[in-house]
């Protein structure tokens, strides 16, 4: 087990000070590299645009800052109204991913556990799929009830594979992997079920939403979602603490004064709701949430006061560049997120497999 907050009151204070210089060091490389990505993201497409330029036209919506930017008025158009809600809301997804991630490796004590093979992603695709169906009025995908349809979803699947995986003492970890593939297989069935009695304007909305993807992505879209995975993910950074410490076995962690069950139920319901609003947003994407933490945690360790933020960032800055990839690869043509982030993460999958193996 990496070492974690409550060990370092044994460590030197020269060594706490070079852990914090690693950190804030780390973070200022995630950050680069995340704003390089969105400079990217911005400036690629059917019209590409300098990313000097770009960097001109955000740096003169800035207040206090005025820029003479010599540009047509068709970028500015392109980068704001087109461009940045797609790279805005591929960060949004790309970090809620990995926060949820986190957090249900956290409460489950799994580090295989993410909301796709936990059959969360699958839940909330379902839920938004009955929302899609349904006679309630929804303006447009991904605000109104998609949301509720997805998080409800979402919670109930988590809740049946953390019961069906739960033996007298804890959650078997072999067991919890089983039982997310059973309930991603009954849940891709119901929804393909759906498809096949829909018309065509059922079909396409939760076609888009299998597959995963940006490409209707939109201000209403990104301001809509916001305040769910803020609030979701604030909810998660406030159990920080918490989450270190269930590391432990629940005896443990109760002696700590941990109240376990109330603690994994809080963070279970708002990892759920920030993985159901991604799903809202862009579709099913999977492995997001298992690639972006352990790469973190090699990087940063395994507290979740450095973790979380960490994968957050990361999340966001993977996510924008493999939107990226999507949408300029074979251009004009768009290949769906949600094929990519599966070729990606299948191997790696099949690698963390391996190496739990050889360490066993």
């Amino acid at each position: 087990m990496s070492v974690t907050a409550a060990d370092t009151a044994y460590l030197p204070p020269r060594t706490i000070a070079r852990r914090r210089v690693g950190l804030v060091g780390g973070l200022t490389v995630l950050g680069g590299i995340f704003i390089a990505l969105a400079l990217l993201g911005l400036s690629r497409g059917a019209a590409d645009i300098p990313v000097a330029d770009v960097a001109r036209l955000l740096l003169d919506r800035l207040p206090f800052v005025a820029i003479d930017v010599a540009a047509p008025a068709s970028w500015e158009r392109i980068v704001f109204d087109i461009r940045m809600p797609r790279v805005l809301a591929a960060g949004l997804v790309g970090a809620a991913l990995a926060v949820s991630g986190s957090a249900y490796q956290g409460v489950f004590r799994n580090p295989l556990a993410d909301p796709y093979l936990l059959g969360v992603a699958s839940g909330a695709g379902l839920g938004v799929a009955i929302a899609i169906v349904s006679p309630l009025p929804i303006d447009s995908y991904g605000v109104g009830w998609v949301p509720l349809f997805a998080f409800v979803g979402a919670l109930a699947t988590v809740s049946i594979v953390y019961l069906a995986a739960r033996t007298a003492a804890a959650v078997d970890s072999g067991s919890l992997i089983l039982a997310g593939i059973a309930l991603s297989a009954v849940a891709s069935g119901i929804t393909s079920f759906i498809i096949i009695r829909g018309d065509d304007d059922v079909t396409q909305p939760i076609l888009s939403f299998l597959f995963g993807g940006f490409n209707t992505s939109s201000w209403a879209k990104v301001i809509a979602a916001a305040p769910y995975i803020a609030v979701g993910a604030a909810v998660i950074a406030v159990h920080a603490r918490a989450l270190n410490v269930l590391q432990l076995d629940e005896e443990q962690a109760s002696q700590l004064g941990i109240d376990v069950t109330r603690t994994k139920m809080i963070v279970l319901a708002a990892a759920s709701l920030v993985a159901a609003t991604a799903v809202a947003v862009c579709g099913i994407v999977g492995f997001v949430g298992l690639i972006v933490p352990h790469a973190i945690r090699m990087t940063f360790g395994g507290d979740y006061r450095r973790l979380l933020p960490a994968a957050a960032l990361g999340g966001a800055a993977l996510m924008i560049g493999v939107d990226l990839v999507a949408r300029t690869l074979l251009e004009p043509q768009e290949i769906p997120v949600g094929i990519l982030t599966s070729i990606l993460g299948g191997p790696f999958f099949i690698f963390l497999l391996r190496n739990r193996r050889s360490s066993r």
